[in-house]
């Protein structure tokens, strides 16, 4: 008679932030990730970390390593390792364009956010180019004139309209 209550909207459970900054993301793939039970509901509690995480395309495969998620708290001798390797799930013409584009070490698989989609777990994968320290300075500094920009129209809008 009852339905289990599933998630259906998409929760996000970790975003790594630093991806943006260090790396340019040149395109994106969404994968589902292969997970233990104990991962589950480890990630169900919202403990994960992405930050040192990474992926390699090895034997036709694409694999996560570096991805922390914490032992579950109420499990036992069933419990996980938790940093271990996870595969990922993509399409095959994802996977050879991925090789493809990977193949001559400039580029990299970088985790970019990892999200609950209708009770499965995604994760947004990008291909990154690491960035040099003065295009990172350019970048910062972009974003800056772009915030004086909005805060003087928003001063102008103000006193026009007083």
């Amino acid at each position: 008679m009852g339905k289990k209550n599933k998630p259906q909207g998409r929760g996000v459970l970790a975003t790594n932030r630093r991806a943006r900054h260090d790396y340019k993301i040149l395109d994106t793939y969404e994968c589902g990730v292969v997970l233990l039970g104990t991962e589950i509901k480890s990630l169900r509690e919202g403990k994960v970390s992405i930050a040192d995480a990474f992926a390699t395309v090895d034997n036709g495969e694409v694999w996560l390593h570096s991805l922390h998620i914490p032992e579950y708290s109420m499990g036992s001798w069933t419990n996980h390792s938790p940093k271990r390797t996870r595969k990922l799930l993509l399409h095959r013409n994802e996977i050879d364009s991925i090789m493809g584009k990977v193949r001559d070490g400039q580029r990299t698989l970088i985790p970019l956010k990892l999200y609950l989609s209708n009770g499965r777990v995604k994760l947004e994968l990008g291909l990154a180019q690491g960035k040099q320290d003065y295009d990172k300075r350019q970048d910062i500094k972009r974003r800056t004139e772009e915030r004086e920009i909005v805060r003087e129209l928003g001063r102008r809008v103000k006193g026009i309209h007083a």
